[in-house]
């Protein structure tokens, strides 16, 4: 799946769409791509001498390919994809610039209309991150333009 694919149903935009391409998909189960560049936002501030990913991009990558997994599964006319809960958070590998992580989000159960997602995140086949996360559907907001 092309950028550009990707963009037609993520809401993100850059800087923050963390999802590169989808590598592999089936009806419970996506593998996706993300490789980070040295020109990364975040990577001015954390750390300029010794960059490094935040956990929180990394969970957001997660969070980002459960919303495409989810795609089709949930009712988000007029609506978005939001991250409702984050559990079992655990970092086990630093990520650098030039680093390409594949992370798989796998569905583990669906209440109402939220999803339970399982993650691993993966680079040079080393472990990480994995998290357990949840994904549901909000209005989207009206907002002003004032």
């Amino acid at each position: 799946m092309t950028t550009d694919e990707i963009k037609a149903i993520l809401p993100h935009r850059p800087p923050m769409l963390l999802v590169d391409r989808i590598v592999e998909r089936s009806d419970d189960s996506i593998t996706c791509e993300k490789t980070f560049r040295a020109d990364e936002f975040f990577f001015q501030g954390h750390y300029p001498e010794v960059p490094i990913v935040p956990g929180v991009i990394l969970c957001e990558v997660a969070a980002q390919t459960g919303a495409l997994l989810l795609h089709g599964k949930m009712s988000i006319e007029n609506a978005v994809p939001v991250l409702t809960r984050l559990k079992e958070v655990k970092f086990k590998r630093m990520v650098h610039p030039g680093d390409v992580v594949l992370c798989t989000s796998t569905i583990a159960e669906q209440v109402g209309r939220a999803f339970y997602l399982d993650a691993t995140l993966k680079s040079n086949n080393q472990t990480v991150a994995t998290l357990t996360f949840a994904v549901s559907s909000a209005p989207k907001p009206q907002l002003s333009n004032s």
